[in-house]
């Protein structure tokens, strides 16, 4: 006879976490989690309710985990891009349970932690009303897309031809640094923080750091 774990609420909760953010939701299943945890399937029941019960959970959890973002820094400037930065990492840690978010309609809810903390720098700032709003949400909207063409790119098929064979002298108006590095792998992590720093600059009226 198999032996039986001993479970609780949170360890069921940490491992239906764990399963959707490997295999998405479809990968989720009373059965699955039983077998991840060494319990019974009746046990998982016990304490998480069905699964559409546990689903919520999950969202619930999700939403929870994206508010605790913490603004670091010691200017309004810096402390705006470590919102941002901080982010796009906890979207791009569990981009299933997002989309659960998304699809329970709680999205704006979910944001409004990241939203806050950059409404409190902006106003540092001395930004007010339209233009603090504006700014707010144009940095809002960069870090969604932006990781939105990371997870593109990232599940596209491979492209034929690619970057490497578009990019040469003729196409890159014989610039070959510039062939090179638009022939090349990007790097996000360079391109989110230049990009991120020079829309705070623009918007916030804050002098952009000499290179």
């Amino acid at each position: 006879m198999t032996d039986r774990q001993p479970i609780d609420r949170e360890s069921v909760l940490l491992a239906a976490e764990a399963l959707v953010r490997d295999r998405g939701p479809a990968g989720l299943s009373m059965r699955k989690l039983a077998a991840e945890l060494g319990a019974a399937v009746t046990a998982i029941y016990w304490h998480v309710g069905n699964r559409e019960a546990l689903l919520d959970e999950l969202v619930q959890r999700t939403v929870a985990e994206m508010g605790q973002i913490e603004a670091r820094g010691a200017t309004p400037a810096a402390r705006a891009e470590s919102v941002a930065l901080a982010l796009r990492r906890k979207l791009r840690e569990r981009p299933h349970l997002i989309a659960l978010v998304h699809e329970r309609g709680l999205t704006e809810l979910m944001m409004l932690p990241a939203q806050r903390a950059l409404v409190h720098e902006a106003h540092a700032a001395g930004l007010r009303g339209t233009a603090a709003a504006e700014a707010v949400r144009v940095l809002q909207f960069h870090v969604v897309g932006f990781v939105l063409v990371e997870r593109n790119r990232e599940r596209a098929p491979r492209q034929q031809p690619g970057e490497p064979e578009l990019w040469d002298a003729e196409t890159a108006e014989q610039d070959p640094a510039l062939a090179a590095t638009l022939g090349g792998a990007p790097d996000p992590e360079r391109l989110f923080e230049l990009s991120t720093r020079a829309l705070i600059a623009s918007l916030w009226g804050i002098p952009r750091p000499k290179e």
